[in-house]
């Protein structure tokens, strides 16, 4: 196992800001790099790298090592926060980055993917509706935590809690999904 894979696994079972760190200070000249390759300036792919980062912290839970490798899964995220961001900006998006080739996925994984997405709303399902709503505004709706709350009218830490609740039962009702 690579050392930039023991470090997300430790962001995602530990939340371990070492490993994040050493994460970041490897990744964030090299996505960099990739994203100004494409014709984005320097102060947006900053940006950029900003969010990804931030995304791996918030979305270490569901890197899986035996599907992705840590860089390919990180490279993943950029590549398609560059697209979104292009996307917004009414530009034609740069045939390197919208179709990678070699990357349709076969009968297999299209299956599993679907298996496990079904997995993913049976275990929705079984939690509680204020948590299933949380996870549901900060994790499909990409809403932070602040919007949610101005949103609903609840308090900061109640949304945190209920998402850190609800994130929990998913862990455990969904660990099997390995």
């Amino acid at each position: 196992m690579s050392q930039l894979t023991v470090w997300l696994i430790a962001v995602r079972d530990h939340r371990d800001r070492d490993a994040f760190s050493g994460l970041f200070d490897y990744f964030a000249p090299r996505l960099k790099g990739f994203i100004m390759r494409s014709g984005t300036s320097a102060a947006q792919a900053e940006e950029i790298v900003q969010d990804v980062m931030l995304t791996v912290w918030r979305k270490a839970a569901m890197f899986d090592p035996h599907r992705a490798q840590a860089s390919a899964w990180i490279y993943q995220i950029a590549r398609n926060r560059q697209i979104d961001i292009i996307r917004k900006e009414n530009r034609p998006v740069p045939d390197e980055l919208a179709q990678d080739p070699g990357s349709e996925p076969d009968a297999s994984q299209i299956l599993a993917f679907d298996q496990e997405a079904e997995q993913l709303k049976t275990a929705l399902d079984l939690l509680r509706p204020d948590q299933k709503e949380m996870i549901e505004k900060a994790y499909m709706g990409d809403l932070t935590h602040q919007e949610i709350s101005l949103q609903t009218g609840l308090p900061l830490g109640t949304v945190k809690s209920r998402i850190r609740l609800g994130l929990d039962r998913l862990r455990k009702e969904l660990k099997g999904l390995r």
